[in-house]
């Protein structure tokens, strides 16, 4: 049954008929989502694919993003990184960041690590949280640059005050291992809410390992966040890491 289009969706299609780009970015994405719209994703495919044509930027990342994921179409990553690095050119962070995950990884094209670190901590000094955390990944590894942890620690800081869960769950991380306890449970409470289920496994394995009532009430808060994805406490404590690969990207 098809969705009643409200008056603002009406405007929003309307534009987009009439050749205007940033409604065919919308009305993609709303395709894409099924929000307001019914979803089809081939038809927001078709949509960005208009837009990016027309030098549209954030309708290119989009277009990458649907390439990449197969949304509407069959996946190519090799075409979604043209994309992206159109869109990266003229300064799209959200192109930056997902031309150098593609990069970083070596998905569906050849692995750059110098070059991803180069697009990460572009869109990151233009403040893209999720660049930011990445960036700080890259100084705590020393991945392709020298290892410096107290600008790692920085720039985790950044992403978290951002609001980049990633980089919340990863500064809390380091927090806890330099004994700051307490700055670390507050870092994962504002974490929580958003976190993906690796980081909310992370987060549980560490916690068991912590002292105290509220690190104790934060692990139960998580696994009870886990338990309709499927995951058990039972035997978290054999499993957790000792290395500190517990961080994520």
């Amino acid at each position: 049954m098809a969705v009643p289009l409200s008056p603002k969706m009406r405007d929003v299609c309307d534009g987009a008929e009439r050749g205007h780009v940033a409604a065919q970015l919308l009305l993609g994405q709303a395709l894409l989502d099924g929000v307001l719209i019914e979803r089809d994703q081939a038809q927001a495919l078709a949509w960005f694919t208009i837009a990016a044509r027309a030098g549209h930027a954030p309708a290119m990342n989009m277009l990458g993003r649907c390439l990449e994921r197969g949304w509407g179409c069959t996946a190519d990553p090799a075409n979604a990184a043209t994309w992206y690095r159109a869109a990266s050119i003229t300064g799209d962070n959200w192109a930056r960041y997902n031309l150098a995950n593609m990069l970083m990884r070596g998905r569906g094209v050849p692995r750059q690590q110098h070059e991803a670190w180069r697009l990460f901590l572009a869109a990151a000094q233009d403040g893209h949280a999720k660049s930011m955390n990445l960036v700080a990944r890259f100084l705590d590894e020393g991945w392709c640059v020298p290892q410096d942890r107290v600008a790692a620690l920085s720039w985790y800081r950044r992403s978290a005050e951002a609001g980049d869960y990633r980089g919340q769950h990863n500064l809390a991380t380091l927090l806890a291992e330099a004994g700051q306890v307490p700055d670390a449970l507050a870092w994962w409470t504002r974490a929580l809410p958003d976190a993906t289920q690796d980081i909310l496994q992370a987060m549980r394995e560490t916690l068991a390992l912590l002292p105290g009532g509220e690190a104790a009430d934060l692990h139960r808060r998580v696994t009870e966040r886990l338990l309709p994805l499927g995951q058990h406490p039972a035997g978290e404590k054999e499993t957790i890491r000792t290395d500190r690969r517990r961080k994520s990207g």
